[in-house]
């Protein structure tokens, strides 16, 4: 690249960068449709307007087709992150991706490295690339963590409502009191839960149950299945509750134990590489003096 194509990247970015710090400084005006809209009936506070970065998912959303925006949205559900927030994020981390590389790029003649013309081009393509994909994994990984954090307190929630059962507290009043005990964020979706349920006029289980399919937690389904049949029918489930909690917590530890098993397969191979290194540096002298002796 010569002199002029540098300065007419440099210029480009120094002028993007100008452009976002004046549209940053710009007054904003509230849309007179949307403030109508709101003051509206059957609004929920989720149709709010979007605000800061979440306008950008927000377009992305409403420009961009369905096949380029894959949204997570079980494991966003769990996480509470809104689709808009999730694609500001694929967004901004494309951006930068894409500008980057070109601003070093833009620095490296004047340190003396010369290079071909196409590798920038192809570079910023690529860490775009990256950029864009890179939310998607954070959120797999966070949903993963989450998803097993959330079974290991659900074993304690079931444990916690067997023995309000087991003292004589009816159904709803079992899921009630357990749901108050602890403070943990798994504790307060499953108190948000009962209290749509009750809002809604609704059996705490249909709670459960809503809330298992919103955040994609098989055990909980289970849990409101259990819970449905004592309010329905009566059965007498304490035992039935603390099996369940037993086999959550046996199920976590065969997904341990399963991963260490993994990781140790994993271990093995390096492990072997460096036992077979070893044997051939100890064979490779007495194999040449045999040879060329």
């Amino acid at each position: 690249m010569n002199a002029i194509q540098y300065a007419i990247l440099a210029g480009g970015a120094i002028g993007f960068g100008l452009w976002l710090i004046l549209l940053k400084l710009m007054p904003t005006y509230p849309n007179l449709a949307q403030s109508l809209a709101l003051l509206g009936p059957g609004v929920e506070q989720n149709e709010a307007p979007a605000q800061g970065w979440d306008k950008l998912g927000a377009w992305g959303l409403d420009k961009l087709p369905t096949t380029l925006r894959p949204i997570p949205t079980q494991d966003l559900a769990l996480l509470q992150v809104t689709p808009a927030t999730f694609l500001a994020r694929k967004l901004t981390y494309a951006l930068v991706g894409l500008l980057l590389p070109g601003l070093v790029s833009i620095t490296l003649p004047l340190l003396g490295i010369t290079v071909a013309w196409v590798i920038p081009p192809i570079i910023c393509l690529v860490t775009a690339a990256v950029g864009y994909l890179l939310p998607d994994l954070e959120v797999r990984t966070k949903a993963a963590k989450a998803r097993r954090e959330f079974s290991a307190t659900l074993a304690c929630f079931v444990d916690l409502v067997a023995m309000e059962r087991a003292c004589g507290s009816g159904t709803r009043q079992a899921l009630d009191a357990a749901a108050a005990v602890g403070d943990s964020w798994v504790f307060l979706r499953l108190r948000e839960a009962l209290d749509r349920a009750t809002w809604a006029g609704k059996a705490g289980w249909d709670g459960l149950r809503e809330l298992a399919n919103e955040v994609q937690v098989s055990d909980l389904s289970d849990l409101a299945d259990i819970m449905r049949l004592s309010g329905a029918e009566g059965a007498g489930i304490y035992r039935i509750l603390r099996s369940k909690a037993r086999s959550i917590r046996e199920g976590l530890l065969l997904k341990d134990l399963a991963k260490a098993n993994e990781t140790n397969e994993k271990m093995s191979l390096p492990v072997s590489v460096l036992g077979i290194v070893f044997l051939a540096i100890l064979i490779t002298p007495a194999l040449l003096s045999v040879l060329f002796g």
